[in-house]
């Protein structure tokens, strides 16, 4: 048939419909006791659908009948007897094994939005088959749940184990619904899919082209006019997308598999179709939804009164850290030193939130206690990579365990006074008394800034440096900040060489904390 409106005995057709726009489709059955089957597939939007069948002018019958296009002009105005008629968004079906010849008529509304849909009609349901039949169980189920996956397992269709046909089960997961149709699923997909199967009205179409859409196929130039109104509003729809979270994977005739790389603690929903590879028709299992697990709750670290906790921090990741005194206490003081980059630093006590602030380096915060008051302190790491810190809680003020820092850590060489063999350097210190030690390491010519980044770790104290690097250790302070710079010539070293200079400020405590890295070199020629 290349009339659009007549549907092909045993073929799928794909059409549209434009909203509150009726179309009407005809089908001939020429024989009393005939069995009959119509499908309708609605795809993205709820269909209103009414299959209703008139007689068959008598002259219609034997040789010479008129031409299908007259008969039905004649009796486009009757109204047939209903057969069925149905409302909404499933696919549906209409089954007789025995049908009366007449001129069926089959009345499609979209009263939603423009929409695609499917028509299949065939007057021999028993050999063709053409859609995947279902299990007697057409469920799937849920057989683990993980954090970040879930597994599916399913029946196979009998049209696969049974009759051997050739079948693959296309898996669809999205987190809004459930889909009655893979042609729904196809729809959502790309919003523009239904829209790019019309041909593009202009000279070299084909009627066979139109009538497979739904077009009439007898065009004059009035005609062709009334085509460009239609790829007018395939135009505006195709420019506003419509992009969703919803993937579709095909996965062959297995008939178990797993959905990775999902969202902890999420609903999902997930629908499976069998699809026939022959005809590319499918058939819709009954669709299933799952909340995937919680992330581990994250553990607590409790922190123990003026003890100092190493703390490791996962690239972009969050600790959370509990101090809770046993005595009563006025004031507590958090000691921080950051070995690395930055990290986020936030203090509650019981609920409220006392601080927050990025921080680098060693930093002291004094906070206001509160008789039997818990503090919860959230630690959150950077984008660039995972950061390491040491943390000191006390309620006991001249607890220090930290060295106090000037805020300039960085060592100052002056190349006036560099020699073959010596290089001079200084350092600011504070007006607390501490131990300095300073350790050099010969290096090769190219190393450079990123390598000398990657060892700023300032919590890896002199114990891990060979006794070889150690040039000397020295106590010093100034009452008078302004006066709190020491000086320190280094001798012995090997002439037109490269060497990374370290200093290390060592606390009561016995922690130390290096300051910035310093590359010096010392002349060729002198």
């Amino acid at each position: 048939f290349h009339d659009s409106s007549v549907i092909p005995d045993g073929a799928e057709i794909s059409s549209y419909l434009f909203r509150d726009t009726p179309k009407r489709y005809f089908f001939v059955v020429e024989e009393d006791n005939t069995p009959l089957a119509v499908t309708v597939t609605p795809c993205d939007a709820p269909l209103e659908w009414k299959l209703s069948v008139q007689e068959l002018p008598e002259e219609a019958s034997g040789e010479g009948s008129e031409p299908l296009e007259q008969q039905k002009q004649q009796i486009t105005n009757e109204e047939g007897t209903e057969l069925f008629s149905y409302k909404g968004n499933d696919v549906e079906y209409f089954v007789s094994s025995s049908s009366p010849s007449g001129l069926y008529q089959l009345d499609l509304l979209s009263t939603e939005k423009d929409t695609h849909f499917k028509v299949y009609a065939t007057t021999t349901p028993e050999s063709d088959q053409p859609y995947p039949e279902l299990p007697y169980d057409p469920r799937i189920d849920v057989t683990s749940l993980g954090r970040t996956t879930v597994t599916l397992a399913w029946k196979p269709s009998p049209t696969a184990s049974l009759l051997k046909q050739p079948i693959q089960y296309c898996i669809v997961i999205n987190k809004e619904h459930n889909f009655k149709s893979l042609c729904a699923v196809e729809a959502k997909l790309s919003s523009d899919d239904a829209f790019m199967m019309a041909p593009k009205p202009g000279l070299d179409f084909s009627p066979f082209d139109f009538a497979h859409f739904g077009f009439p196929s007898d065009y004059n130039s009035g005609k062709e006019r009334g085509f460009l109104k239609p790829s007018s509003k395939f135009g505006r729809q195709t420019t506003s997308k419509l992009r969703v979270d919803l993937h579709k994977v095909c996965i062959g005739n297995k008939n178990i598999f797993t959905v990775s790389d999902l969202k902890p603690d999420t609903q999902y929903y997930f629908d499976m179709f069998a699809v026939n590879v022959n005809t590319n028709m499918s058939t819709a299992y009954v669709g299933t939804f799952a909340r995937t697990k919680e992330e581990a709750k994250q553990k607590t670290v409790e922190l123990k009164d003026g003890k100092v906790t190493d703390v490791f921090i996962k690239r972009k990741g969050t600790k959370f850290l509990r101090f809770a005194p046993v005595s009563s206490h006025q004031k507590v003081t958090v000691s921080v030193h950051s070995c690395l980059d930055a990290v986020q630093i936030q203090v509650k006590r019981d609920g409220k939130l006392l601080l927050s602030q990025n921080i680098e380096g060693v930093r002291q915060f004094q906070l206001r206690g509160k008789a039997k008051a818990k503090y919860l302190i959230r630690l959150k790491g950077n984008k660039k990579g995972a950061s390491m810190l040491k943390i000191l809680a006390t309620t006991r003020p001249n607890k220090q365990s930290f060295p106090s820092l000037p805020e300039d850590t960085r060592i100052k060489a002056f190349d006036k006074l560099r020699t073959c063999s010596s290089v001079t350097v200084a350092w600011l210190g504070t007006q607390e008394r501490n131990k300095f030690c300073i350790y050099k390491r010969e290096v090769d010519d190219n190393y450079n800034e990123e390598q000398k980044r990657r060892e700023q770790n300032q919590c890896l104290g002199p114990d891990t440096r060979k006794k070889s690097e150690k040039v000397l250790c020295k106590y010093f302070h100034s009452q008078n900040i302004q006066k709190a710079v020491t000086t320190e010539t280094i001798r012995g070293l090997q002439p037109g060489k490269s060497y990374l200079l370290d200093v290390y400020v060592i606390g009561h405590g016995g922690h130390s904390v290096k300051y910035q890295s310093k590359l010096v070199k010392t002349r060729k020629f002198c």
